[in-house]
């Protein structure tokens, strides 16, 4: 699919949108186009992404920050994962983000850099950072910006050694193209993102912005793969998974409902995944809350100043989870 289909595909999402929260992506995308010269040789093999690593005596779940650098700062206290200084304070522990670092604030910049250092500095003392993508980040990817602030776009000027030549970039307003070259695939932010995958598991959790539904099972890790490729500028096979309402990062069939149908869906993808547990973010709770005999996790509480909420983290320790709040003032 070429570039200009994809964005015209991206362009149906503003039809109907919600404010509130995106609208799911269309059902169905346009039938390819028939390539006007002879099928090229097979390509080559993607590479494997990490996505399985072992068991933590310390796991702590961070859900939603959409561009809020105060609140981002709050739940990585609140975890203990950081100290006075914003330095990495977790010794051994794993923290998880599940996505959707971008858009609706405008310190997103500021939260990538931050969570980027903390990576590094928790592999230095023996922990580990994962860090997910979203729909947000992959929304913006796909030339996506209609939930970008002004000051989101701003944010983004002082980024040195962005193409803004690009004919991608050049249909855009002049004044949002620096965040637009920072982020479509290749882009310097984009290949930042490239390395976070769409499902991660860690010891017996599974870690998803949505929701994975069973049939994703065997696919995890063709889709992280393809993903990633696409994000560095490579094919765009993986620009499907912005397009997929029931993709790991669109789903709310562990959110909105959870009936027993929606049960029986988890208990599916678990044991397909041999795992105990799901956490998900991307839709906002009023507290972080488990659901079907405790087996998913909903940890998106709205804590960005979008949505006037207030910082929580999962914590997994000893195979139990529990909720962390911050003590009311």
């Amino acid at each position: 699919m070429r570039w200009s289909s994809l964005l015209g595909l991206l362009a149906l999402l503003v039809v109907g949108c919600d404010e509130s929260r995106p609208s799911s992506p269309p059902t169905a995308p346009p039938r390819p186009e028939k390539p006007a010269t002879p099928a090229k040789p097979a390509a080559t093999p993607l590479a494997s992404v990490p996505w399985r690593f072992p068991e933590a005596e310390r796991v702590v779940a961070l859900g939603d920050v959409h561009g809020d650098l105060n609140a981002t700062r709050r739940a990585l206290r609140l975890g203990g994962l950081i100290d006075d200084d914003e330095h990495w304070s977790g010794g051994t522990a794993v923290l998880v983000q599940t996505g959707d670092v971008l858009d609706r604030g405008d310190d997103e910049q500021a939260i990538l850099d931050l969570l980027a250092r903390l990576q590094e500095e928790a592999k230095a003392a023996g922990g580990a950072v994962h860090l997910l993508n979203g729909n947000h980040e992959l929304m913006n990817a796909a030339g996506d910006f209609r939930y970008v602030t002004p000051g989101g776009f701003r944010d983004f000027e002082d980024v040195s050694g962005l193409d803004l030549t690009d004919p991608r970039v050049t249909r855009f307003p002049l004044e949002q193209r620096h965040r637009v070259a920072a982020f479509l695939p290749g882009g310097r932010y984009a290949r930042r993102i490239a390395s976070q995958p769409v499902v991660v598991v860690v010891g017996d959790t599974v870690f998803t912005h949505g929701g994975g539904l069973p049939k994703y099972a065997p696919q995890i890790d063709r889709l992280n793969a393809e993903v990633t490729a696409w994000l560095l500028g490579g094919p765009p096979q993986g620009a499907r998974v912005v397009m997929t309402p029931d993709s790991p990062v669109w789903s709310r069939h562990y959110s909105d409902e959870t009936g027993p149908e929606q049960c029986a869906l988890l208990e599916d993808a678990l044991r397909a995944l041999g795992a105990k547990r799901m956490v998900v973010g991307h839709t906002v709770q009023k507290t972080a809350n488990a659901a079907c005999d405790g087996k998913v996790w909903r940890i998106d509480v709205g804590m960005a100043a979008h949505y006037g909420g207030h910082p929580e983290v999962l914590l997994l320790e000893a195979g139990e989870a529990r909720v962390e709040r911050e003590k009311a003032l």
